[in-house]
Formats: structure tokens, C-alpha cells, sequence
């Protein structure tokens, strides 16, 4: 402890009637520290603004438990809101606790695209044989009907018991 006051005295010492680097480096440390402080701040008060601008009664929403259900009503007097996460269970919570609204996702991969000239009824997939895995290997983790013959016809060997010793 006295070893850091005599640097710290030392390094005072050394520039009279001026800054010394360590006071600068430390004012400059806290009005960085300052300005993210703030630009945190309002970043976090403009996604309060865009969560409370999707409370809409019918949106589909999540708790921050996890629970997903939809939004019945919101209560701004009480603080409260009402969500049915499944039909006929209806819950009541705090609205801060509501952490995100969820949007409606379209999945793309049940989606199939067909050519502008194509007709439905007449539509044959094919193969691409490029890129086909050969039907000789299998894929990792697959079985094959010789192995799957093989597992049914023998039992699994037992491993030997050991005698407790007296």
C-alpha cells in the first residue's frame, strides 16, 4: 500500500502546476465510460418503446420464462396483462415481464416454387444423380438390413459378474 502512495506522489511531483498522463488517461477513462453509459441508456429506452408499440390484444408473445401465448389484454393501471397460452388457460403477469413479441415466420422450406410453364398434374421430380449418396454405402448413423438381421437373431452377451469379496 505505501509502495502505490509513493508512486502516486511521485508521479504528482513530477509535473507541478500541470497535468501529469495518469490524471488525463483516468478523466478520459470516465467521459468514455460516461457516453456508452448513455448511449445504453437510450438504446434500451427505444426497444422499450418498440416492445410496448407491438402489445396489440391477439399478438403472439414470450415471457421472460419462456412461456409463449397470446396476448388477451393489457391493464395499464394495474400493470398487468393477460395471456391464454393454451385455449381455456388464461394467465395473468406483469407486463415486464413480457420480453419479446413474437413475429409470424414463414417457412420457406415447405414452400415448393414450380417453373412459370410447368403444370401440376404433369410435373415428374427428378434425381439429380450428381449429387445422389450411392445406394451401396450408408449414411452415418443408418442402418442397414444386414446389421439390423444380425442385431435380431443374437442377444447381447451379458458381461461377467464378479464375485463380492469377503
Amino acid at each position: 500500500m505505501s509502495h502505490a502512495l509513493t508512486i502516486v506522489h511521485a508521479a504528482t511531483a513530477a509535473a507541478p502546476g500541470g497535468f501529469d498522463p495518469l490524471s488525463i488517461g483516468l478523466v478520459v477513462l470516465l467521459a468514455v465510460m460516461v457516453l456508452f453509459m448513455f448511449r445504453n441508456s437510450r438504446k434500451r429506452k427505444r426497444d422499450a418503446e418498440a416492445l410496448q408499440s407491438k402489445f396489440v390484444v391477439g399478438a403472439e408473445v414470450m415471457t421472460q420464462h419462456g412461456i409463449y401465448g397470446t396476448l388477451v389484454s393489457v391493464d395499464d393501471e394495474k400493470n398487468e396483462a393477460i395471456i391464454e397460452t393454451t385455449p381455456g388457460t388464461k394467465l395473468r403477469v406483469h407486463r415486464q415481464t413480457i420480453s419479446r413479441v413474437i413475429d409470424p415466420v414463414v417457412d420457406d422450406e415447405n414452400v415448393i416454387e414450380e417453373p412459370a410453364g410447368s403444370e401440376l398434374a404433369s410435373s415428374s421430380h427428378e434425381l439429380n444423380h450428381d449429387h445422389a449418396i450411392p445406394a451401396g454405402e450408408p449414411q452415418y448413423g443408418e442402418r442397414t438390413d444386414e446389421s439390423a438381421s444380425e442385431n435380431v437373431s443374437e442377444k447381447p452377451k451379458r458381461a461377467p459378474r464378479k464375485k463380492a469379496a469377503e
